[in-house]
C-alpha cells in the first residue's frame, strides 16, 4: 500500500473553493501524499459521467461543489458501489442555512465567484505592490492607483501592503540625495503621489533600531544627524517639485497613515 490519496474536485464552477477546503484538511495528514485533481465547469451528465468514469479508476475521494441539484443527485447515484468515498463539500452547509432561514437557494453555479472578485483584486494589487517595491521599476508608476515617495523608513513598504489589501494597486519610491527620481514621477497626475515626511529625531532613533538590528553601530552614515536631515530637506524639495500633499507620519500607526491616503485618493 502506498502512502497516496486521490482526490477529484468537481466544480460546476471554478471548483477553487472546493480544493481549499480539501487541502486545509489535508494538511492534517503527515507522512500521506494526497494528490488533488480539479475539474471546474461540470454542467452535463454526459461530462460528469465521463470524469466519474476515470474516477472509478483513479481516485479514492470524489469531492464536489455542485450546486445544481440534479447533477449532484446524478453524481451520488452514479458513484454507488464505486470504489472511491464521495464527499458533498457545499450541500450539507447549504441545506442546514436553508432549514435555518427558509429561504430557498438560488443553486446558480458561480455565485462566490462573483463574490471573490474583490479577493482577486486584491491578490492583484498585492503582486503590484510586491513587483514596484522601493523604486523597482518606474514603469509601474505609470498605471499605479497611488505612488508613495519619501525617504528610507517612512513606512513606505508597510503602507504599500496595507493599501494593496484594501484592493489598491501602490508602488513607492524611496528618495536619496544621491539618486534622481525617475522621471515617470514627474509625469504621473501629481494627485497619485504622497509625500511621506517624519521628524529627524525620531527618525535617527528608528534607523539607529535598524542598525542594531542588522548588528551594526550607530556610526554608520545612515542613522547620522547631519545625514538624516540633508536627506529630509531634499525629499521637501522634491515634493514641493511635485506639488503633491505631505503627509507626517511621525508616531503615526500605519493604519493611521493608510486612513489619510484613502481619503486623499477618493477626494
Amino acid at each position: 500500500m502506498t502512502n497516496t490519496c486521490v482526490i477529484y474536485v468537481l466544480s460546476d464552477s471554478i471548483g477553487e473553493t472546493g480544493e481549499r477546503v480539501l487541502r486545509a484538511a489535508g494538511s492534517q495528514f503527515d507522512g500521506y501524499d494526497i494528490v488533488f485533481r480539479r475539474f471546474p465547469y461540470v454542467t452535463g451528465e454526459g461530462v460528469l459521467r465521463q470524469i466519474l468514469n476515470e474516477a472509478a479508476i483513479e481516485a479514492d475521494i470524489v469531492a464536489y461543489t455542485l450546486v445544481v441539484p440534479g447533477l449532484s443527485h446524478f453524481l451520488e447515484q452514479y458513484s454507488k458501489d464505486k470504489k472511491y468515498k464521495t464527499i458533498d463539500i457545499l450541500g450539507p452547509v447549504i441545506h442546514t442555512i436553508n432549514s435555518v432561514v427558509g429561504w430557498e437557494p438560488k443553486n446558480e453555479p458561480g455565485l462566490l465567484h462573483a463574490l471573490d472578485e474583490e479577493y482577486y483584486r486584491q491578490v492583484e494589487a498585492v503582486e503590484f505592490a510586491v513587483k514596484y517595491d522601493d523604486g523597482k521599476d518606474p514603469r509601474g508608476l505609470l498605471s499605479a492607483d497611488i505612488i508613495l515617495i519619501g525617504v528610507s523608513r517612512t513606512s513606505k513598504t508597510p503602507l504599500s501592503m496595507y493599501l494593496a489589501h484594501r484592493g489598491y494597486r501602490v508602488a513607492n519610491v524611496p528618495l536619496m540625495p544621491e539618486v534622481e527620481p525617475p522621471e515617470e514621477l514627474f509625469a504621473v497626475d501629481k494627485r497619485k503621489v504622497i509625500g511621506l515626511m517624519i521628524k529627524p529625531q525620531v527618525l535617527t532613533e528608528i534607523r539607529c533600531e535598524r542598525l542594531k538590528a542588522l548588528g551594526l553601530g550607530r556610526g554608520a552614515s545612515y542613522a547620522d544627524d547631519n545625514r538624516i536631515r540633508n536627506e529630509l530637506d531634499y525629499a521637501k524639495v522634491i515634493m514641493q517639485n511635485i506639488g503633491c500633499p505631505v503627509i507626517d507620519v511621525t508616531h503615526k500607526a500605519v493604519e493611521e497613515t493608510a486612513s489619510i491616503i484613502m481619503e486623499l485618493y477618493k477626494i
